[in-house]
Parts: structure tokens; C-alpha cells; sequence
């Protein structure tokens, strides 16, 4: 069996929680809050440490430090954010599924993200392209097309 299959979260190593990340990007959307309702919204502005590529953070050891609004999801319970994607393997396994076919870990290769339309990589665009634009002009659904 696979250390997903068998290991909750909490009981998992570093590499083994990392290796989790299928590199899709949402997470790092810039995200607006309800004030009233507490309802999170996605944008589809993404962080300037973001590689469009990839989807991966350029400078990921020292990302927290360099934005503060980063949340280093290992050092929280992580059942508190109900604001991940349904498509998160973090959320997946939390909430008791299976990976699906196209996460690297049972796909092996980083394409199948980008293949079954996960990754962020087609749609989002940088903070620093953005300007002094007003960011509920980017609020999107979860098929990254604007509202």
C-alpha cells in the first residue's frame, strides 16, 4: 500500500507530506473574505513568487517570510481549512477519498495536472500585472473564468 493510503496527515514525514502537493497552484490564488458572510472567494491573481510554469513557488523555503499572508499549511490542523479545493489532495485525504488518476503520485508525471485541467497555469496572472485594479474584478469559479 501507499504511505497516502495508510498514514494520516499528521503522521506523515516531511517528504511524505510534501510529495502530497500535486503542484496545481490554487492555494496560492489570492483569496478575498466575506466580511459578513465569511465566505472565502478565489481570484485568479497569483502570488509574484509563483512560476506559471510549474506552478511552484520560486523561493518556497523562505515564501512565508517574504509574504506574510502565506500560510505554511503543515504547521496547522489542517481539517481548519475548509477553503482548499475539493481537488486537494491535502482536502481529499482529510475528508477519507482517493487520489485521483491524474495526482503525480498515482499518474507519475507532473503533466496529468496540467492535462485534466487542474492546474492554474492557463488562467492566473501575477499581483504585480494587476496594478492598482480592484481584485473583485478577478474573483473567479473553480473553472477559472471570471464571475
Amino acid at each position: 500500500m501507499n504511505f497516502w493510503e495508510t498514514k494520516k496527515l499528521e503522521e506523515m514525514t516531511n517528504e511524505e507530506w510534501e510529495s502530497l502537493c500535486d503542484g496545481c497552484g490554487k492555494c496560492c490564488l489570492i483569496k478575498l473574505e466575506d466580511e459578513d458572510t465569511g465566505e472565502i472567494h478565489f481570484t485568479n491573481v497569483i502570488c509574484d513568487l509563483i512560476d506559471l510554469d510549474s506552478c511552484r513557488c520560486t523561493d518556497y523555503v523562505n515564501r512565508c517570510t517574504r509574504v506574510p499572508e502565506c500560510i505554511n499549511l503543515k504547521q496547522h490542523d489542517f481539517k481548519e481549512y475548509t477553503w482548499m479545493p475539493a481537488t486537494c489532495a491535502y482536502r481529499i485525504l482529510v475528508d477519507g477519498g482517493k487520489l485521483p488518476w491524474w495526482h503525480p503520485l498515482v499518474s507519475g508525471t507532473q503533466e496529468t495536472v496540467k492535462e485534466a485541467g487542474i492546474s492554474i497555469s492557463s488562467y492566473a496572472i501575477k499581483e504585480s500585472e494587476i496594478g492598482d485594479d480592484d481584485l473583485t474584478e478577478y474573483v473567479i469559479d473553480w473553472l477559472g473564468k471570471p464571475l
